[in-house]
């Protein structure tokens, strides 16, 4: 064996610390590591990507089974109801299923999004701050294509504030809800999605009711 082969670098120690980060296959971790010459972090980069890339395959996939849970945060201020689909009971059983739904629930506990999609956000909340910002931005005096990369910025901003899968992961920032989703998907080998969730908190005249646009569609019929 070629003394300066990289993959020599590579032990049972790697592999089990990538895995125990990401909760990938074994032989995926491994894999992930040789391709990044024993790069720990670089590793995670390409099985979160790898993950991305199964998740967008099995989007279309119809997610007809899941669970519900609910969490309660804050010495019972605040309570969250979330369904997440899957699709097959099979998975919605599984431990990584069920670590997912907890995970989930606790962070929109925590950061109270409003929707949980880019595409499930009104017509009238997207206008309303495209035109703040948009105002903001022209009153700099920039020219008009600056102004514009500089609402889309702050727009992807939005986005991030108020969707939940744009919303960065509590427990890990350098990872969107949505990646952590992806991660799952990967591993477990069926579509996940977050079907809907209703968030509570006392005292506050108003709550959070969010779902996706097919499931409003649905229930109009």
């Amino acid at each position: 064996m070629n003394p300066n082969d990289d993959s020599r670098r590579i032990d049972a120690k790697m592999v089990k610390e990538l895995r125990d980060k990401t909760g990938a296959p074994i032989g995926d971790c491994k894999n992930a590591l040789t391709e990044t010459n024993g790069d720990i972090e670089q590793a995670l980069i390409v099985l979160r990507k790898r993950g991305v890339a199964m998740a967008g395959k099995k989007a279309s996939r119809s997610t007809n089974e899941g669970s519900v849970a609910s969490y309660i945060h804050a010495g019972g201020k605040i309570g969250v109801l979330l369904e997440l689909s899957c699709e097959s009971d099979f998975v919605a059983r599984t431990e990584d299923f069920r670590e997912l739904l907890h995970d989930i629930s606790m962070h929109i506990a925590a950061s109270d999004p409003k929707y949980i999609r880019r595409e499930d956000v009104t017509a009238e909340d997207f206008e309303r701050e495209k035109e703040i910002y948009r105002a903001q931005a022209a009153a700099t005096g920039k020219p008009a294509n600056v102004v514009e990369k500089i609402v889309e910025g702050k727009m992807a901003k939005f986005y991030e504030e108020v969707c939940l899968l744009d919303q960065p992961f509590i427990k890990e920032q350098t990872v969107s809800v949505s990646q952590l989703i992806a991660s799952k998907i990967g591993k477990l080998g069926e579509n996940i999605s977050v079907r809907r969730f209703a968030r509570f908190k006392v005292g506050e005249a108003s709550w959070t009711i969010a779902q996706t646009r097919q499931i409003a569609g649905e229930e109009t019929k």
